[in-house]
């Protein structure tokens, strides 16, 4: 569209959800910028899925009766609404990674695909709020130990990690953020915060989800000094003196530009390294708390900024496996209805070292340049290679036709540039590029001895465009977001 800058809209669409089709982005470069930047951040005005659909073609997914069925439904759901809904998913998938909660311990699915829900209904939501809603989560309680947290006899799990990894971070700017004391403080305030016991059959309707059970009996109703500040705390009491530290503004704003905007140092380097862009930080810090800690009002801080729109913000980050299969699906255009073959396609997530719904660790999966090692890297070339080189698929063929169709004289060049932005305006270093254009002449060079116009030669053109698309695909540059 004139006046239009598409490749920052398609930038846009890639951090804010998993990328979008050549159509999407002519729909919402008609909006323009700061339009499309207020319908992403409102994701509930947008149709989502058909949950009787869903229910009926795939009954297992529902009741989740193993990792597997509820890693496939969590992928299902992020490129069925990648399109009407990206931050919804993107959102889920952002706090999945702060929050870590992994099926290795708590073994049951459908208490943590409840979380995930959470994170889409609330995780755009007032942080405070967030919080609450994740401290009385089953499938944290029972992560992190709270269920063993009792009066007299504290278990510190969950207050640990609530100040080390969900809230303030170990310290900024080389202080420390909290005490020991704190730790132990936050743990008191939190007994009595439990679950009801799993003792329902999985048969025949499925495991019941487990529900939270707050115990007065069991709470230590008793001083604690917090954060400098004494009273007979409860665990929202702890919830409130932590949401007003500077440092917690400072560390979930670290946390929104490390995941939309470029790849940072791990999270345990941070107390000694400062942020890669300062001054966004402390847009978002003041907007934390100007908002009231909302995300949803941050987040549209961080789109409109100068530091997000730049250039060299532009695939400045590392895809997360999530990013590359989601994002590649959506690409194609299918599976945006419950099909079977999903399952082996979602687990492409696990093959690359993304197990959704199974962090490593409760500090989650390290990101940006330690996604790659050289198994990784073979396996999402491949798994790109695959998908986008099949003809078959709807967005491909889209792809493919509206190339040949707007495209007059095929040369490497017109090739090369229309699959760029067709693929979500994908740059390729000049080496490389030049590669392909080698390859590119090699085959239209072949197909000159054609009649023009011929089935034999629109099918040669095709060929030509496919190859394009898969070498495009399988490039490193691809892997950037």
């Amino acid at each position: 569209m004139p006046g239009t800058d598409r490749a920052l809209m398609a930038h846009l669409l890639r951090r804010s959800g998993f990328g979008s089709t050549f159509q999407e982005l002519d729909r919402y470069c008609a909006l323009g910028y700061e339009a499309a930047v207020e319908e992403v951040l409102h994701p509930e005005q947008q149709p989502g899925i058909e949950e009787d659909v869903l229910e009926r073609y795939f009954i297992d997914w529902k009741e989740s009766r193993n990792i597997e069925g509820a890693l496939t439904e969590f992928v299902y759901r992020m490129n069925a609404h990648a399109g009407p809904r990206p931050l919804q998913e993107k959102i889920a998938l952002f706090w999945h990674g702060v929050f870590a909660t992994g099926l290795a311990k708590v073994l049951h699915e459908k208490t943590i695909l409840n979380q995930i829900d959470l994170f889409r209904e609330s995780g755009l939501g007032n942080y405070r709020d967030l919080l609450v809603k994740l401290a009385k989560d089953p499938a944290m309680i029972f992560w992190l130990d709270n269920n063993f947290n009792h009066k007299g006899a504290p278990n510190e799990n969950w207050g640990r990690e609530l100040l080390e990894l969900f809230t303030m971070g170990v310290g900024m700017d080389g202080r420390e953020n909290y005490t020991e004391e704190d730790v132990k403080e936050a743990a008191r305030a939190f007994t009595g915060w439990t679950i009801d016991d799993d003792n329902v059959a999985s048969l025949p309707f499925g495991k019941l989800p487990w529900q939270f059970r707050y115990v007065p009996e069991d709470h230590d109703d008793g001083e604690k000094t917090f954060q400098g500040e004494t009273g007979k705390f409860n665990g929202e009491d702890i919830i409130d003196i932590i949401v007003k530290q500077p440092a917690t503004a400072r560390f979930i704003s670290r946390h929104l530009c490390n995941f939309f905007v470029a790849d940072e140092p791990q999270v345990p380097a941070w107390q000694h390294t400062p942020p890669g862009h300062p001054e966004l930080v402390k847009m978002l810090e003041d907007e934390y708390f100007r908002s009231n800690y909302n995300i949803r009002s941050m987040l549209r801080v961080l789109f409109n900024s100068d530091v997000f729109k730049s250039d060299q913000a532009r695939f400045a980050k590392v895809k997360s496996p999530a990013e590359v299969v989601v994002g590649t699906l959506h690409l194609l255009g299918d599976f945006k209805f419950p099909k079977r073959e999903i399952f082996n396609v979602a687990l492409g997530c696990r093959y690359m070292g993304q197990d959704l719904l199974n962090p490593p660790s409760v500090e989650g999966w390290h990101t940006g340049e330690e996604w790659i090692d050289s198994g990784s890297l073979v396996e999402r070339v491949n798994f790109v290679a695959d998908q986008v080189g099949n003809i078959e698929q709807p967005g491909v063929r889209a792809m493919v036709d509206a190339l040949l169709d707007r495209t007059t004289e095929l040369d490497p060049e017109s090739i090369i540039d229309g699959c760029l932005e067709l693929m979500g305006h994908v740059q390729l270093h000049e080496k490389n590029r030049a590669h392909l254009a080698g390859q590119i002449r090699d085959m239209l060079n072949k197909r000159s001895g054609l009649v023009a116009g011929s089935p034999e030669d629109r099918l040669s053109a095709e060929n030509t465009v496919l190859h394009s698309m898969k070498m495009i695909g399988s490039s490193r540059e691809y892997q950037f977001a």
